[in-house]
């Protein structure tokens, strides 16, 4: 690999390190082609981009970014994924790989500014996705509402039961 296309990759990752939400590296050491192959397409399924790059290209890709957090653990077979939309789609991913191919180690991870472990990798991948939370929120907002509706609904049917009370008081003696 002469300079120039040194320059042009660690110009193209330090870009891509600016627009992701989260980086999550990895070592895949022990890991056979055709198993980081299933794993990129597990990972392509999920908008999640999976690079191997050189630890020196990673360094100067870093600099002036959040990723430079994880620099120190730059070392050994490195690779990185990295998620434009949604944070925690690669540490589920990731994680669950991890579980049934025991050579792949999630290393460490940035998410917006923050330094993460893999115990926060792993809480985060135990999040549920966007879609869901988005459920749960529009379900509480229109919960609100209609036990409003509710309430206020119960307030003249009270007073017409007390009102037939009077009237059945008032019959009778």
């Amino acid at each position: 690999m002469n300079l120039d296309e040194k320059k042009s990759i660690v110009q193209d990752l330090h870009e891509k390190f600016l627009k992701s939400k989260v980086v999550i590296l990895t070592d895949y050491k022990g890991l056979n082609v055709t198993t980081i192959n299933e794993l990129r397409s597990k990972l392509r399924e999920a908008n999640i981009e999976y690079k191997v790059v050189k630890n020196t290209l990673l360094v100067r890709a870093s600099e002036k970014t959040d990723v430079a957090l994880i620099r120190d653990t730059f070392k050994g077979p490195s690779a990185v994924a990295l998620s434009f939309e949604d944070p925690v789609a690669p540490a589920r991913v990731l994680t669950e790989f991890a579980k049934t191919n025991p050579h792949l180690q999630i290393k460490a991870g940035v998410l917006k500014g923050k330094l993460l472990d893999f115990r926060a990798i792993k809480a985060l991948s135990e999040l549920p996705s966007r879609e869901v939370l988005l459920g749960k929120v529009l379900s509480v907002m229109n919960a609100v509402p209609t036990s409003f509706v509710r309430a206020l609904n119960d307030v003249p049917k009270r007073l017409l039961n007390v009102l037939q009370a009077i009237k059945s008081q008032k019959e009778t003696a």
